[in-house]
């Protein structure tokens, strides 16, 4: 039997939004840990999915509270639940992420703000051949589950040393590289959901492997990786 994401966790969810202080919290701690419980165990049905077709190295779960220290809003709690999964080895490159959220549940994947070594060597790539990225999007299973790149996280014109004219300045002027696909409540409460959840992360798989041969080589196509 596959697990399966509680009714009543999304329930609790709705009301810290409505009671979104720590003396609430405290009076529905029991509940809360009821509810995180049942999570973490999907959490680890879902790594254990991962890892027939992959290697995940860790499972973070996000803290429920906000860091609030530079923030206007002071709420002290996050009213959705957050995991992401890290694949293992220096060879494997990107990560699997979900959010669940009444009305705003999606997963996603791929690279959010790469280091600069990294975005460099990406973007060095695009320049010289986007051909075999734009073929992975373009793909009709990917291009039907995630569209294209989350075009959020992106310079105005072109990053220094690369020309705005460039052919592939669409993907060059990107500072995050990532896909995501939503979920409807109706989806999240399915029995197979998670069976539903693992196919979309399986469809990043040909995107992830691009990736880490791009980052694990320099532009020559000689590897890095200290052996």
């Amino acid at each position: 039997m596959n697990p399966t994401i509680p009714k009543p966790a999304f329930d609790f969810l709705l009301k810290l939004k409505e009671n979104n202080n720590r003396e609430w919290m405290q009076e529905h701690k029991k509940e809360y840990l009821a509810n995180e419980k049942v999570l973490k165990e999907f959490y680890a049905a879902v790594e254990k999915g991962l890892n027939v077709t992959d290697e995940i190295a860790t499972t973070k779960v996000f803290r429920i509270n906000r860091d609030i220290r530079f923030s206007n809003d002071k709420t002290p709690y996050n009213f959705h639940r957050s995991v992401s999964f890290s694949r293992a080895g220096a060879q494997r490159r990107g990560g699997y992420y979900l959010r669940l959220e009444p009305g705003n549940s999606y997963m996603a994947g791929g690279f959010f703000d790469p280091n600069p070594a990294d975005l460099l060597r990406i973007r060095k790539e695009f320049e010289m051949d986007s051909s075999e990225i734009r073929e992975i999007l373009a793909q009709k299973d990917f291009k039907k589950a995630f569209g294209n790149f989350n075009q959020e996280y992106a310079v105005k014109t072109a990053p220094k040393g690369f020309s705005k004219e460039d052919e592939n300045i669409d993907l060059i002027r990107l500072k995050s590289f990532f896909v995501n696909h939503r979920f409807t409540d109706k989806e999240i409460f399915a029995a197979d959901f998670i069976d539903n959840l693992i196919h979309h992360y399986q469809l990043l798989r040909p995107f992830f492997n691009y990736m880490s041969d791009v980052l694990t080589t320099d532009l020559n196509g000689e590897s890095v990786l200290v052996s």
